[in-house]
């Protein structure tokens, strides 16, 4: 009989939680802080419809004021909703355009919806990871919008109905196929740092979903739930590899259920990836087809902590970055404190996983229960590098050289060195910026990076007041694997 931890033991592992202090800690040098950006149904972004000039500059400019605002709380990374449910944001040979950007199916916005967040996301340091949802392809009548653009008349083979929706078949082989050209669509486009998979399962508690067929045919003796996990697993290997067939750097990472199965420390409660969706995300990380694990952790207490312990000491050394439910501090919602999401984040720190996500940029961007200044003035006060991959590379960049600073005579410093070179020949390396009142500029501080992944060799430093002024400086560069070199002083 599986023994599972008694009531006493759960409460003393909470009461434990309780004491953790509720003052930031010292931040860290490598860390993801990442943001959902929800595009289905306009949840997030855009509000406005791109279907006159005006339009378009407005739809642009409610991007820009997320991001910037990101910025301005040092986020590093942005999950980019680029397919929702059988369309996209992207200028596809395959699927069309969501009618969310123009009010119309397939309707043009004018511009290249994922090409802007790129561009926007590169400019500001930050990483851009394209979020895809995968199986799910909508309602009757979503699908019947979508017409003969829909995958369910392009491909129907690949397709069931299952609750009045339709899915892609995991159980099909052809169902990886038509995954990894939409993939391969963004990743051979579009300057993506990552691709992010979300509903990557079946659908929850799914006896009757119609795929005996493919069992019948597929099934060579497995049971029907391990046969369904391998489905899924095989989809993740072939995009995986596929991927890092065409640009190793390229992040790959999913999203699944936030609790893997029952733990040593404390019971799913029937509520988990591997038995409710057929997920085997723990598998996928041993195996090493993921690069970063999101998975949606939007619970408290020990629906938490016991479960992100588990993720990280299954993580095989790739990052473990659990989604925070911060959507449960609206009162609609739940009834969550800040206090909550604070906990959260020391213990995910306390046990050196790899970052947070928060679910959705919404809550920040309303700073819902002053979520957003918590973390901005405590948690994210100083900037953060990606944490490195070093199964995909360890080799650092070498040093730039000659670095000249000078005086502008306006208040302005101008800075410029020598390239770096990398082993990587598909990207030039790029540059982070420390600054000090000190010497030598010590780059192991956070709180010293002044600008991130620049993709110059030069730099023009404007302090925000004359007297807030830093004297000293130092550039490293870093590859697109988070390797970084020594000091240029």
């Amino acid at each position: 009989m599986k023994k599972r931890a008694g009531r006493g033991t759960s409460f003393l592992f909470l009461f434990l939680l309780s004491l953790l202090p509720l003052h930031a800690q010292t931040s860290p040098k490598h860390e993801v802080r990442a943001a959902w950006i929800t595009a289905v149904y306009g949840l997030d972004w855009p509000r406005t419809k791109a279907t006159t000039p005006a339009g378009i500059r407005r739809q642009k400019e409610e991007l820009i004021d997320i991001l910037d605002r990101l910025k301005e709380a040092n986020f590093n990374t942005v999950l980019f909703q680029t397919r929702t449910r059988g369309d996209v944001l992207y200028r596809s040979d395959i699927e069309p355009f969501n009618s969310i950007l123009t009010g119309k199916v397939g309707g043009d916005p004018g511009y290249d919806p994922l090409a802007f967040a790129i561009e926007e996301c590169h400019k500001r340091g930050m990483e851009c990871h394209a979020w895809m949802v995968t199986i799910p392809l909508g309602g009757k009548r979503h699908v019947a919008s979508l017409g003969k653009q829909s995958v369910t008349k392009r491909q129907r083979d690949i397709c069931v109905p299952y609750k009045n929706e339709y899915f892609l078949n995991p159980g099909h082989p052809a169902t990886k196929e038509y995954l990894m050209k939409l993939v391969r669509e963004v990743v051979s486009r579009y300057d993506v740092d990552g691709v992010h998979f979300d509903y990557l399962r079946y659908p929850e508690n799914a006896p009757r979903f119609p795929d005996s067929y493919d069992f019948r045919r597929y099934g060579k003796g497995r049971s029907l739930a391990q046969w369904r996990r391998d489905n899924l697993t095989d989809i993740v290997r072939y995009i995986y590899n596929g991927v890092k067939a065409m640009k190793p750097w390229v992040k790959v990472s999913t999203c699944p259920v936030g609790k893997y199965r029952d733990t040593s420390r404390y019971s799913s409660k029937g509520w988990n990836a591997f038995f409710t969706v057929y997920q085997d995300p723990q598998g996928w990380l041993g195996e090493g087809i993921q690069d970063q694990i999101y998975p949606m952790m939007y619970f408290r207490g020990n629906g938490f902590y016991p479960f992100a312990l588990d993720w990280q000491e299954q993580s095989n050394g790739r990052h473990i970055v659990p989604g925070l439910g911060i959507y449960f501090l609206h009162p609609d919602e739940g009834n969550w404190t800040s206090e909550e999401v604070e906990r959260q984040i020391h213990f995910i720190r306390a046990n050196h996983l790899a970052g947070e996500a928060h679910y959705r940029v919404k809550y920040l961007m309303d700073n819902t229960q002053e979520v957003y200044d918590i973390l901005r003035e405590q948690f994210y006060q100083y900037p953060a590098l990606q944490p490195p991959m070093p199964w995909i590379d360890n080799a650092a960049p070498t040093a730039p050289s000659e670095l000249n600073v000078a005086s502008t005579g306006d208040g302005y410093t101008r800075l410029s060195w020598k390239v770096a070179t990398d082993n990587d020949r598909q990207n030039a390396p790029m540059y982070i910026i420390y600054a000090s009142d000190t010497y030598p500029v010590d780059i192991t501080n956070p709180e010293n990076i002044l600008v991130q992944n620049l993709r110059d060799t030069h730099y023009t430093y404007a302090p925000i007041r004359p007297w807030m002024a830093r004297k000293y400086f130092a550039v490293t560069a870093v590859d697109r694997c988070g390797n970084e070199s020594e000091a240029c002083r």
